[in-house]
């Protein structure tokens, strides 16, 4: 069975909306048993933000940096731009059983195969502030 026929046409349809129309949506996706919660982001904007983070390092990081931000220029051009086959997502956390998310903390970008998504809902979860009831 082709990957295309794998993925969920309405994921999909969001993800090139994202990537062709800077479509920002709070997300929450089933991947091989963990949850991943985040915020939809286009593929140019998460290679653009990952290369920032190599800005301060050394002559290395400077150089990935560098070609992760081409990475983020040649996505404008793609191909075949209505047939996405990544996800990505900003402030994601991945929650696994009934453990803290990981990361707990930070703005963590998240990329993952849309075949690989098993499901999904709209929203992003986030974790309860506890409240004493006074009991």
């Amino acid at each position: 069975m082709s990957e295309s026929l794998m993925k969920d046409n309405i994921l999909s349809y969001f993800v090139v909306a994202s990537n062709k129309h800077d479509f920002n949506l709070d997300i929450s996706l089933l991947v091989n048993g963990a949850l991943v919660s985040g915020t939809l982001i286009s593929a140019q904007d998460y290679f653009q933000t990952l290369s920032k983070s190599f800005e301060d390092g050394n002559d290395i990081s400077k150089t990935v940096g560098e070609q992760l931000a081409k990475t983020s220029e040649s996505l404008a051009s793609q191909d075949n731009p209505d047939q996405p086959e990544y996800i990505h997502l900003k402030n994601s956390q991945i929650y696994f059983g009934g453990n803290k998310p990981t990361p707990s903390k930070g703005d963590i970008l998240w990329r993952g195969k849309l075949s690989e998504v098993d499901s999904f809902f709209l929203g992003k979860i986030t974790e309860s502030k506890n409240t004493s009831s006074g009991k």
